[in-house]
């Protein structure tokens, strides 16, 4: 799959249906995939295409924040970019695309001219149906505070996350004295907003099984057969052969298929590369290759996408709570500290994360729910939707005031004002994350729902979770048993059941888990079905 084709806005008869009154949208947290990028490795040369792709305007007016040490501000330094490569001598040239051209050059899987088009549609998107249809966000905003937004290091990412934001807040929607929004980023070791396989060791050895299993399934098929007829000629001399494990492997020829299709003409394999019986089995055999790890393995799912699940479910409880949790103390509080006044950061009412294809597939698998799931496209998108009942009385509401003053009496030492705040707010297990225990669990969102108490499992009631993959709802398995869901549709699945879902392969130490087990088997001794 390359392009995404997104289906037209919802009617009113839809919406109705998928905004049912006695609901009222409170977080919105949408996991979206880069636009469409020229091909991470230059591939296929020998097949006519071009290693590096004119599709990247931007390179011709880049702007960087340079330091101007003798007036002690900073300015912005407009440049344009060329890319140096190899010669025939080895010496170095311009890289140039297929007619020659030096400008406009994309490096190896940036995000292209039409992958910013597409993340700024899918803003636009975002936009008609949040803000013109739901009136849930506002038309016009002063800042982004109600807003998280977060990427990963990969350059595509970011810049699509600014893309869909942009189009979801242009100028016109922003007020003239709109100041800069705060992106969250991490450092790579860090990295859980995709399957970070560099970085955890154990996971990618669990990867590595998983994809060889694959291998030693397909490899000596008559599918792989049909494949090698299609396409070894074009292989590299030292294989010949197209196998799930050959160089370049078989996910890594779909990925130059796909951006090539995504693309102009200029930019085209040979036409054996998009037989469409071929590329079935590609993709089929890609999915299985890179996923079916999160269908069958706790711990595949733990490492692998865990970490991010128990965000999403965190800000959750959070917002459901109005403890900070839902993105405050992510965001760093006002400018770095609640109370500091320097910011105006609060109750997150909308998320936006930039991602990768194995993200969002990751999530979906994880959550039972990529059965039969094509690669997800350029551009897809996963909105997870925290609903409150709206005839629900039991939560607690807690104004700014109120947590300011709770967080200005721990701060300052009033211990009995602040714990008497504290334990109307959040109870007295959770002092210990405003005294300097930075990984002790503030409010009840990273606590598992069985370790609860009933008080504090009461305050998840009258909330549901709703999931659309691509504006399509999705259902998860484990929420379809009676009193998992809101009465009359499965797909409402109740806070509690989908916590209880994810706190079962949330890591409660992942960088320590990314070291565990190296000398257990990979595979499962027994079923572990995902979405349970």
């Amino acid at each position: 799959m390359t392009t995404l084709q997104p289906r037209p806005p919802y009617s009113e008869d839809e919406l109705h249906k998928l905004y049912p009154p006695g609901l009222q949208l409170q977080l919105v947290q949408v996991l979206l995939r880069h636009g469409e990028r020229s091909p991470v490795s230059a591939r296929f040369q020998n097949a006519g295409l071009v290693a590096f792709w004119p599709y990247c305007s931007v390179a011709r007016q880049m702007v960087s924040a340079t330091r101007e040490a003798s007036e002690k501000k900073w300015a912005p330094l407009q440049w344009r970019r060329r890319l140096e490569t190899f010669g025939g001598d080895d010496g170095p040239v311009i890289a140039s695309g297929p007619k020659g051209e030096v400008d406009s050059i994309c490096n190896l899987g940036e995000l292209t001219d039409l992958g910013r088009e597409t993340t700024y549609n899918l803003g636009r998107r975002l936009r008609y149906l949040y803000v013109d249809q739901l009136h849930f966000m506002p038309p016009i905003i002063n800042d982004a505070d109600m807003i998280y937004l977060r990427a990963t290091p990969i350059p595509r990412a970011l810049e699509s996350l600014q893309q869909a934001f942009w189009g979801m807040y242009p100028s016109s929607a922003r007020a003239s004295s709109f100041p800069a929004v705060s992106i969250i980023l991490r450092a790579p070791a860090d990295e859980t907003l995709f399957p970070n396989d560099s970085n955890c060791r154990r996971f990618a050895q669990l990867s590595r099984a998983f994809a060889q299993r694959t291998a030693d399934r397909w490899n000596n098929t008559s599918e792989m057969e049909y494949l090698n007829k299609l396409l070894s000629k074009w292989m590299p001399e030292s294989s010949k052969k197209v196998a799930v494990d050959s160089h370049p492997r078989l996910s890594g020829i779909m990925d130059t298929i796909n951006s090539t299709l995504a693309h102009g003409p200029e930019t085209r394999l040979p036409k054996e590369f998009y037989d469409e019986k071929g590329r079935k089995i590609i993709e089929k055999i890609g999915v299985e290759e890179w996923y079916s790890g999160y269908q069958e393995s706790q711990e595949y799912r733990s490492l692998g996408i865990g970490s991010l699940m128990g965000d999403v479910v965190e800000r959750m409880v959070g917002s459901v709570e109005r403890n900070g949790n839902d993105g405050l103390f992510e965001i760093g509080g006002k400018d770095g500290s609640m109370g500091s006044g320097r910011g105006g950061e609060q109750s997150i009412k909308l998320g936006l994360s930039g991602c990768h294809d194995t993200t969002l597939a990751g999530v979906l698998a994880s959550l039972g729910t990529f059965q039969g799931e094509l690669w997800p496209p350029y551009t897809s998108h996963i909105a997870f939707e925290l609903f409150k009942n709206s005839t629900n009385q039991s939560s607690q509401v807690l104004g700014k005031d109120t947590i300011e003053k709770a967080a200005q009496a721990v701060t300052t030492g009033d211990a009995a004002v602040g714990k008497g705040w504290y334990k109307r707010i959040f109870g007295d297990s959770n002092l210990a994350g405003m005294n300097g225990d930075k990984n002790a669990p503030v409010g009840i969102a990273r606590q598992k729902v069985e370790t609860l108490k009933e008080s504090d499992r009461a305050k998840l009631d009258g909330y549901y979770v709703r999931i659309r993959y691509n504006d399509k709802v999705v259902t998860v398995p484990g929420c379809k048993a009676a009193g998992k869901h809101l009465d009359g549709d499965e797909s409402f699945c109740t806070l509690e059941a989908f916590k209880t879902i994810v706190d079962k392969y949330t890591p409660s130490h992942w960088k320590q888990g990314c070291l565990s087990n190296m000398e257990v088997p990979a595979f499962p001794e027994k079923p572990e079905p995902a979405g349970y």
